[in-house]
């Protein structure tokens, strides 16, 4: 059988992160550019420009239920190609828009495309790969993939400086048309014809119920949502945080390549770690630390001098964003762990549930922003606590 495994190691990982990579520059280019949408579509609630955020990230996970089980009976390649395509002609619809209700529903089309490569590619990589060698994958490929939310601010605000915020749909575009080209060329097709099937209804509610009924599963799929919750808060509300808060202006993107780019570090450490120490162990540590420093920065921006307040925030989105790299790719692969033999389907439930769930908790979050980042800093604390309570329920060990 001839499997994506021909594929090098290392060109692989570069695949996977391209094509997580359409969800990140999909939302972060976007940040730089939410105060002039919501002038330009002159909307009453600067805040309402932060559905341009959520609204992409909802779409993305309802998109998962369906392109989970299209790959599950067509192959991987061709769901990840219907899933491209629908993210462009979602790029189309907002070039042209002059109003909020349509900015929203092409960017709810951009994320169910944009859901095709995100859950198929998992459901690959989980073809290819399992237990501490796929959280390795994983790791490797979100090292690189965090380079992008690193940059994307940057990339959007010098699009947007020199051809208006409307064009940063044009790069979207380019961005998807050369992954889109190097998987086809170069990934040989991880699901063969012997393994496909159409699932009837009565099978796709069967595996549903398999999926969401099994302990593993549930317990780090609530852990996953849990810390896409609170990511997605921070991603809606930090250009508001940094800029009205803070006063950094053109800085932001700067400020938020800090971020990312440690978290990218995280994923590579992680990557190293994983195979020794195991995924549970490295989740323990990163979500407890999370906790902590969540609780720690709260009580310095009550408590603290003004003027360190922003390295304060800064310090503390660093923690946040490296301890989360070290537990986002585990507690994934931890939840496909037993649902290798419906992996797409699996990936699709699992990711759909997670995304859906995350975007109930960051939507209240972000549009709770009042001038400080204390609502952002209090909902962190309680979804790290939380999250800390889930990872030690009692399981076999990973």
């Amino acid at each position: 059988m001839n499997t994506g495994k021909s594929t090098p190691f290392l060109e692989f990982v570069v695949i996977v992160s391209l094509m997580f990579s359409l969800i990140a520059f999909g939302t972060d280019a976007m940040l730089p550019s939410l105060p002039a949408i919501a002038a330009d579509l002159q909307l009453s609630d600067v805040n309402q420009a932060q559905l341009v955020i959520t609204t992409f990230v909802l779409g993305t996970g309802l998109g998962q239920l369906f392109f989970g089980p299209m790959s599950d009976a067509t192959g991987r390649k061709p769901a990840i190609s219907a899933g491209i395509l629908l993210f462009l002609i979602g790029c189309v619809i907002c070039f042209y828009v002059d109003d909020l209700k349509w900015m929203l529903i092409g960017r709810f089309i951009q994320g169910l495309g944009v859901s095709g490569p995100r859950t198929v590619t998992i459901a690959m990589v989980r073809d290819l790969y399992k237990g501490r060698e796929m959280a390795r994958v994983m790791s490797f490929s979100f090292g690189i993939f965090v380079l992008v939310p690193a940059v994307a601010p940057s990339v959007g605000q010098a699009i947007m400086g020199i051809y208006g915020w409307r064009s940063i749909y044009l790069a979207f575009i380019l961005f998807a048309v050369f992954a889109w080209a190097w998987m086809l060329l170069r990934q040989v097709e991880s699901h063969p014809p012997e393994r496909r099937r159409m699932l009837l209804r009565s099978e796709l509610l069967s595996a549903v119920k398999e999926v969401l009924t099994n302990r593993i599963v549930l317990i780090f799929m609530g852990i996953q949502t849990l810390l896409l919750g609170g990511l997605f808060a921070y991603l809606s509300s930090a250009q508001q945080i940094y800029v009205d808060s803070f006063g950094v202006g053109d800085k932001f993107p700067l400020y938020f390549a800090t971020v990312a780019l440690t978290s990218g570090l995280a994923a590579f450490i992680n990557g190293s770690l994983v195979m020794r120490l195991g995924m549970r162990r490295m989740c323990k540590f990163a979500i407890a630390l999370s906790t902590l420093s969540a609780l720690a920065a709260l009580g310095f921006q009550i408590w603290g001098p003004e003027s360190l307040l922003l390295g304060a925030f800064l310090a503390w989105s660093i923690v946040s964003f490296l301890c989360m790299s070290l537990v986002l790719g585990n507690v994934n692969a931890l939840a496909m762990e037993p649902m290798g033999h419906i992996a797409g389907l699996a990936s699709a439930v699992i990711g759909a549930s997670a995304t859906l769930g995350a975007v109930l908790i960051a939507a209240p979050i972000g549009l709770a922003f009042d001038g400080n980042p204390l609502p952002l800093l209090a909902s962190h604390f309680v979804l790290y606590l939380l999250a800390y309570g889930l990872v030690h329920v009692d399981l076999p060990d990973a």
